[in-house]
């Protein structure tokens, strides 16, 4: 069978939203993402992987994603619609890249395993490591832990500078048994964290059916006994309070969120948001004071902005 493979030259912070766009809107067959920062990061990485940049073949410029597609699609036409929502994207604030897309048909040999070098070992934390599931590794500290995930899924692999800051807020914020809640969970991976990392109960939601489905392969991955799936439009199917509620969506989002957090957010409960681009974060910043909340923590990576909420003191 042949497939009509799409490549579209971008920026890492457009990566999440374009990926799922090919993936939920267009029906991507598969989805593969490469990063120039993978390659020149992998040196530095404890299990002591190397890579020759020289020997990468057309190493991108920031990043590149391939999204592949039936080879009786309509290219031009697919063109079109990513060009698209790369503009929308772009008028939210993001960096987009250069924008550039090139199209082949290939075997579909040619990327169903191959795809798979470019995935690694990430180090996320001290305490967490993110493994492909097709990977052999042994924790090297007492305390690691480690979260299988499928990349092939295209919903979240952990190597979004936004799923990396909420994994650290994660860590550190987070207390034993307690009970999270997981908006938007995507590939599951920030739920698995909050298990491992002692949660007593997670609830993960999102709104997409091909999400859930992800997800829930993610989660018997790790073997996690305490995380429930619900699918819901933010919190709308979603009843209790939470001691941790996380969300790594676009801003665009979590801001009808803040609306829903009181009701669900136990006393001396916590919030993380990530997902936030620098320059929306004023506008998040009023709608979390106008419902009740302040900014306690506050991270940065690049554009890329994580922050943990309380409750505002009377």
């Amino acid at each position: 069978m042949k497939l009509l493979q799409l490549t579209i030259a971008t920026a890492q912070e457009a990566e999440e939203a374009l990926t799922e766009y090919l993936t939920n809107e267009l029906l991507a067959q598969g989805v593969e993402v490469r990063r120039r920062s993978d390659f020149i990061a992998v040196p530095n990485r404890s299990h002591g992987e190397t890579i020759d940049l020289a020997s990468v073949a057309a190493l991108p410029e920031d990043i590149e994603v391939t999204g592949y597609f039936n080879a009786t699609e309509d290219a031009h036409k697919l063109q079109l619609l990513v060009q698209a929502k790369l503009a929308e994207l772009a008028s939210y604030g993001l960096q987009t890249g250069t924008r550039q897309i090139t199209q082949q048909v290939v075997a579909d040999t040619d990327w169903s395993e191959s795809w798979k070098q470019y995935y690694h070992v990430v180090h996320v934390t001290r305490n967490l490591t993110i493994v492909p599931k097709w990977l052999d590794y042994t924790p090297v500290l007492p305390d690691e832990q480690t979260i299988i995930l499928d990349p092939g899924l295209s919903f979240g692999t952990g190597t979004h500078i936004t799923t990396q800051l909420a994994l650290l807020l994660i860590e550190k914020a987070l207390r034993a048994r307690q009970r999270v809640l997981d908006v938007g969970t995507g590939s599951g991976i920030l739920s698995i964290a909050a298990e491992k990392l002692g949660a007593d109960q997670v609830i993960a939601t999102d709104i997409d059916e091909q999400a859930m489905t992800a997800a829930k392969e993610n989660i018997g991955l790790n073997n996690s006994s305490k995380i429930a799936l619900v699918q819901s439009d933010l919190l709308n199917n979603v009843s209790g309070q939470f001691d941790l509620i996380v969300a790594n969506i676009l801003t665009e989002v979590l801001l009808p969120l803040t609306e829903q957090l009181a009701e669900h957010l136990a006393a001396t409960g916590r919030v993380i948001m990530s997902g936030i681009d620098q320059d929306q974060l004023p506008k998040l910043e009023e709608a979390l004071r106008l419902h009740g909340f302040s900014i306690t923590i506050r991270v940065q990576q690049e554009r890329w902005v994580a922050l943990l909420i309380e409750r505002q003191q009377d």
